[in-house]
């Protein structure tokens, strides 16, 4: 059985109060660093066989963090990225709210298009694609993601057979760990949701 750990990057200086989305150039920072590692140490003790990312900064600098207390080295998967929302990248949250819009993404967001980006719909499917291929490739080994909060909140739904447009409903703290279980020709299980990394919570 495949286990994959569901890990959303650390904090950065902007989250929270901006969507920064795709832009480059956006880093933990010193607070971020931390967090990330604290994360990693208490991942230390399960036996990741890959630790996979999304390219984004944030998430791979996490990625780094966690890859490198086992002696790995990260591995790219665009599975994993971030949701593309266009021309609402950069923006601040407290603008964001006041879009007419902004009630689809809470609401309804399977009808939601990012204008000049991607829909949520495509990005669960992408993710969730990525999280079949990863439980293909390691039929019997554990391995992390390093991924976003939307992207997590979005395969978790999957999972759970619960309707996109119920996604808010699931919490992806910053740092978070998020545990699947994907057996071959299995019922996935989500094992826990939103933990602190401490492998003694799942059951």
């Amino acid at each position: 059985m495949a286990r994959i750990l569901l890990i959303r990057h650390a904090p950065t200086p902007e989250t929270g109060t901006k969507l920064t989305g795709r832009l480059p150039g956006v880093s933990l920072g010193d607070r971020g660093t931390e967090i990330a590692r604290a994360t990693a140490q208490r991942l230390a003790s399960v036996k990741l066989k890959a630790v996979y990312a999304s390219p984004i900064e944030r998430t791979w600098e996490t990625a780094i963090e966690i890859a490198s207390v086992h002696g790995m080295e990260p591995i790219r998967d665009d599975g994993f990225l971030e949701v593309d929302y266009g021309a609402w990248s950069g923006r601040t949250l407290k603008s964001l709210y006041k879009l007419k819009a902004w009630r689809t993404v809470q609401l309804t967001p399977s009808r939601m298009v990012f204008p000049g980006g991607e829909a949520i719909s495509d990005a669960q499917k992408r993710a969730v694609r990525a999280c079949e291929e990863l439980a293909a490739r390691h039929k019997r080994d554990t391995v992390a993601a390093v991924s976003h909060s939307d992207v997590i909140k979005s395969i978790v739904a999957h999972y759970l057979g619960s309707p996109l447009d119920q996604f808010q409903r699931i919490g992806t703290s910053p740092a978070s760990v998020t545990v699947l279980d994907l057996p071959p020709g299995g019922i996935p299980r989500v094992v826990a949701v939103n933990t602190n990394g401490d492998p003694l919570t799942w059951t």
